[in-house]
């Protein structure tokens, strides 16, 4: 489940309206939260926009807290302009898909 560092309302969306939604149509698939664009958390332009409207960029303890609030198997964020973090996203999604699997694997049933 992805949110934009620029758009705090897009973190905003994630508890509110993404959340249910992905685990009503995907229960029990381990969502793993990313903070896109991360190179424009430090961007002179982006930070000006974001002030006339008094917000600010997300910062990565907002990201990791909606993480914990949500109950994410973990937080990453990248930037695919700079490609800073892209390749640890998908290594990240592909780690707590393999491990949910193997939890699955490994459990009884009674009939």
């Amino acid at each position: 489940m992805c949110f934009s560092i620029d758009s705090p309302d897009s973190l905003e969306n994630i508890p509110e309206k993404w959340t249910p939604e992905v685990r009503h149509f995907c229960p029990n698939v381990p969502i793993v939260l990313v903070g896109n664009k991360k190179d424009l958390r430090s961007d002179a332009q982006t930070v000006r926009e974001l002030q006339k409207m008094k917000q600010e960029p997300v910062k990565y303890e907002q990201g990791k807290a909606m993480a914990d609030q949500i109950g994410a198997a973990s937080y990453i964020e990248c930037s695919a302009k700079t490609k800073d973090g892209v390749r640890e996203v998908f290594e990240m999604a592909t780690r707590a898909a393999l491990a949910a699997k193997k939890k699955k694997k490994h459990r009884c049933v009674m009939l």
